[in-house]
């Protein structure tokens, strides 16, 4: 049975098509999300097989949520949308699955007979790039007991560890839903280390250690490691010998 998440800003559609999964008898709804960054840590941590999502909501829309999953994670995505018949021939030219409000019974069987089709066939994922965005506005990240959205050019360090990925600013430490490298494509930070992300309009000083690594130093006297491998390409960036 699919294990499936449904994100989608209205309750009644939510629960309409959270009613209609359960009676297909071949979908387990983990989890129902109002918003995408519910949505995003729903499945970060549950890891379904497919996700219901909703392409308007607020503050973030389906099409970004869609830009912060890695695409070698990401489960299959269905588009629940209003749109006219337009826009979804734009989805269906680039093999995107869709379903449109308010879903009818025949159609999500369709559907779920697709998804099959492709885990029998073991189908590569569609390519998304050419109706998701190709830089993030807005990053979600929690601190603080709080939720933040986040302006990727207010981050001065991104950094992998155990616990998860960290963004420093001029001020505070968020931990973000996000995987560096997902920071990395859809943003303007650049890898200085396997486990560091460095925005190089922050950099204040860059320390040369003896051993062919080096440090960076932010404005706000943030620290972060350069790795050999990375080194060169720095330095090629800001035209250092």
């Amino acid at each position: 049975m699919l294990k499936a998440i449904v994100i989608d800003d209205e309750l009644y559609a939510r629960e309409e098509l959270n009613e209609l999964l359960v009676e297909s008898q071949q979908v387990e709804v983990i989890a129902q999300c109002s918003n995408a960054i519910e949505g995003l840590k729903a499945i970060n941590s549950l890891k379904p097989d497919v996700i219901f999502l909703d392409i308007h909501m607020p503050q973030i829309t389906g099409l970004e949520l869609l830009s912060m999953l890695d695409p070698v994670s990401m489960p299959k995505v269905v588009f629940v949308t209003a749109y006219d018949e337009y826009a979804i021939k734009a989805f269906e030219d680039n093999a995107f699955d869709y379903l449109l409000k308010p879903v009818e019974s025949s159609r999500l069987h369709k559907t779920l007979q697709r998804i099959k089709l492709i885990n029998e066939q073991k189908l590569d994922q569609p390519n998304y790039s050419p109706i998701t965005c190709q830089k993030l506005e807005l990053i979600p990240c929690s601190g603080f007991n709080r939720i933040l959205l986040l302006e990727p050019n207010n981050i001065e360090i991104a950094m992998s560890e155990q616990t998860g990925v960290h963004l420093l600013t001029d001020s505070d430490k968020f931990t973000a839903s996000l995987s560096l490298k997902v920071l990395e494509e859809k943003t303007d930070l650049i890898r200085c280390h396997r486990q560091y992300l460095i925005n190089p309009t922050c950099i204040r000083e860059i320390k040369l250690l003896d051993n062919g690594s080096a440090e960076i130093v932010t404005k706000s006297n943030h620290h972060a490691p350069v790795s050999r491998r990375y080194l060169k390409v720095i330095k090629d960036r800001f035209g250092l010998l």
